[in-house]
């Protein structure tokens, strides 16, 4: 992390101890996740940063325990970040964390993504949250003009992009692409699939970037 992030070291490795016990004891972490924090979900979460402009609003939809929303506050401090979790459990939990963590970039929203006001956004992320189909038309609506939805999946990101390109095409979708993050420097890369939100559904360039 020292490597990748010096500056951020500090309070990334406070939010990992925060995961660590009252996310745990919450119900947020499981245990078995502990001793791979950093591998499985910090970095991993972080490296997402590279695709997100300077000083971009970002909305993080279903973000739980703070991922990859807080992550991305953490490492960034130009970025303004909502943390939108619609259950009171995890809300309390990431107020706490902000508050203790000292972050005036991100703040915390209880709601549903369909709930936002709409094209509100520089970018939306997302980990994990549904199926990537159902997922863009949550998080499409939200993103302003050209602005970028980021969904941050696992093996399935092919199939699942290949599943859902209809749908794309219905939300307006420009362009989207399969990325693989981090890839010399950790254990498990991130991938995100990023897609360019259009004007609205029937915009004209539409397609796979290239890879």
């Amino acid at each position: 992390m020292e490597k990748l992030y010096p500056r951020a070291a500090v309070p990334l490795s406070a939010y990992a101890e925060l995961l660590a016990t009252e996310g745990t004891l919450r119900g947020l972490i499981g245990p078995r996740e502990v001793p791979r924090l950093w591998d499985r979900h910090l970095l991993n979460c972080a490296v997402l940063e590279r695709l997100i402009p300077e000083e971009a609003s970002v909305a993080d939809i279903g973000t739980g325990a703070g991922l990859p929303g807080l992550v991305l506050a953490l490492v960034r401090p130009d970025l303004q970040v909502a943390l939108v979790e619609p259950l009171l459990r995890r809300t309390t939990f990431l107020e706490e964390a902000v508050d203790a963590l000292g972050l005036e970039n991100a703040t915390v929203v209880r709601a549903r993504a369909e709930e936002l006001p709409r094209a509100s956004y520089d970018v939306v992320t997302s980990r994990a949250v549904a199926p990537l189909g159902k997922l863009a038309g949550w998080c499409l609506p939200l993103c302003v003009e050209g602005g970028l939805m980021l969904a941050m999946k696992g093996e399935s990101a092919e199939e699942e992009l290949d599943g859902s390109e209809r749908e794309l095409t219905k939300l307006g979708a420009e362009l989207w692409h399969i990325h693989q993050l981090g890839t010399d420097e950790l254990a498990h890369p991130t991938t995100v699939v990023s897609i360019v939100a259009g004007r609205a559904a029937g915009g004209s360039r539409r397609g796979r970037s290239g890879r």
